[in-house]
Formats: structure tokens, sequence, C-alpha cells
């Protein structure tokens, strides 16, 4: 599976699936309607989100391989890179998806909120598992947007186009905050991987050498994408990824602030702050009194 197949427009993208471009910016798109063909990888110039009704092969996002089943929702921004590996044999593609041009969202609500949908940014393998009532609210909304793309275009078009698939996101969001808690179970389990991986961390030298862990980091350890990563503890904690990376720091610095035979710039150099004023700022946020304040007070 070496070809790189490049679809910068919706019109390439229609042209390759044998279906119709009712609109430059957006389309509702009919995999049956597409020729049998083998898998390839593709890069695709503009949003994308896949529903497939049948299994054709394991899905290739980066480096990693998703076995891409019936069911799910697969969600990719501009630039990205996916594919199918089935092994050059052909398969009938089926299923549906709807790819939109960023250009249709600008000046938009849903331009301005599109920050707030993180799963365009999640790992393929990180897809969302939906049933089959919620599949129905899926389609539902892919054949409102169809309409309106098939209906006369009038002043109303763009704001019902827009509207509608900011709805459907809306619905994913949903979607993904039920699957948070339907996998909690999986989620515990990166939870503690989570918090060992912090343990070692600064049981280490890497603080020294590195600095302090970063969210990519920690969530490329874990296999996981920053963004579903940074959900998901969210989720399960309430507090951001971030937040929960610096209350461990600050526990750890309470611990080593009551050992006075290392100055506080070494214990801030000991937990991975490039300078120490930062220590003292970050500490001073969270614990209201500053480092040395906190040292004498105990």
């Amino acid at each position: 599976m070496d070809n790189l197949r490049r679809f910068e427009t919706i019109s390439d993208y229609n042209v390759f699936n044998n279906n119709e471009t009712l609109h430059p910016l957006i389309s509702v798109v009919d995999f049956s309607k597409a020729a049998p063909r083998t898998g390839s990888r593709m890069y695709f110039g503009f949003y994308t989100i896949f529903l497939k009704d049948v299994k054709c092969g394991d899905m290739i996002y980066g480096r990693h391989i998703y076995d891409y089943q019936e069911g799910t929702l697969v969600f990719m921004a501009p630039g990205q890179v996916a594919g199918v590996n089935n092994k050059g044999e052909f398969y009938q593609p089926k299923g549906h998806g709807i790819v939109f041009d960023p250009e249709l969202i600008h000046g938009t609500s849903l331009g301005r909120h599109l920050p707030d949908y993180g799963f365009f940014s999640y790992l393929s393998n990180e897809a969302l598992h939906i049933s089959e009532r919620e599949r129905k609210i899926v389609l539902d909304c892919f054949s409102k947007i169809k309409y309106e793309l098939e209906h006369a275009i009038d002043k109303h078009s763009k704001k019902l186009i827009v509207s509608n698939l900011e709805t459907l996101l809306n619905y994913c969001n949903r979607f993904y905050d039920r699957q948070f808690i339907t996998r909690e179970n999986v989620n515990k389990g990166i939870l503690e991987r989570f918090e060992n991986l912090l343990n070692e961390y600064f049981q280490s030298e890497r603080p020294l050498t590195i600095g302090l862990p970063s969210v990519a980091w920690c969530a490329g350890e874990l296999n996981l994408s920053a963004g579903y990563f940074g959900d998901m503890i969210k989720k399960e904690t309430g507090k951001t990824a971030q937040d929960y990376i610096q209350s461990k720091v600050i526990d750890l610095a309470k611990q080593k602030i009551f050992d006075k035979s290392k100055s506080l710039s070494q214990i801030a150099y000991d937990l991975g702050f490039k300078y120490p004023q930062h220590f003292t700022r970050l500490f001073k946020q969270k614990v209201g009194h500053t480092p040395n304040e906190y040292r004498t007070l105990n």
C-alpha cells in the first residue's frame, strides 16, 4: 500500500467515489456508488466524517492500524493521511460520509466553535463506536444536509447546511461522552498507567535533562492522541491533563521542600523547571504561598 491518493478538493473526492458534486465546499458521500477498489493511503485537504457499513480491511492512520468494523465513526481534519490495508484485494466500499472544506464554516458559529470538537484530532483507534439508535440519528443528520444540497439554493441554504452539520457534531460530542462512560474500565486503566508514568518520570533523571512532562509526551507514551487523552482525563478526573500534571508536580514539591539540605532553586531544577521563578509562580498559584513561605510555615 505504497501509493498515496491526494484529494485537495471536495470535487476530487466526489469524482473518485462516483458522486455528483452538488456544492463545492461540502458533500454527503454515498460510498456504495464507488467502483470496487484496492486499499490505498489517502491525503485529505478537508474535514472528513466516515460512517462505514462494511468491514473493508484494516485502516492505516499514521503509524497505527485500526480494525475498522461496522458501526464506527472516524473523524479527520485537513492535512491528515489515512487509508485501508486489505492486502491488495478488491472490495466494494459501502456506507456514508460527509466531507467539508474549512471555507464553508468561516464566519459562522460552527467556525468559531470548531475547536470544541476535539475528536477531529483523535487517532483512528479512538473512533466513535455508535449504537444502532445513534446510527439512525447520524444518518438523519446526513439526510437533512443532503436534502439542502439537492434543494434549489436560496438565502437559507448555507445557514441550514451549517446548522445541521453543527447539530451532527454536537450529537457526536454527546456520543463520545457516553463512550467515555461506557468504557470506564478501560479509562481507569489508562488513568492508572498515567499515574505510574508520572511516578517513573519524576523518579528518573528526565526532569533534569528534558524538563517537565508535556501532555503530548504523556499521550504519546500511552499510545493515544493528545486530544483524546486530554478529553478522557477531563471526563475521569474533572481536571485537564495539564492540571493533573501540575498537581503531581506540586505534591512532589511539597515533599521536597521539607528537605532543607536543598535550596528551593535546586528543588525547582530537580522537578524539571528551567527557571526557579516559574516554579515559584506555579506554587504560589496552586498553594497560595510561595515555596519559601510554605517551608517557613511548616
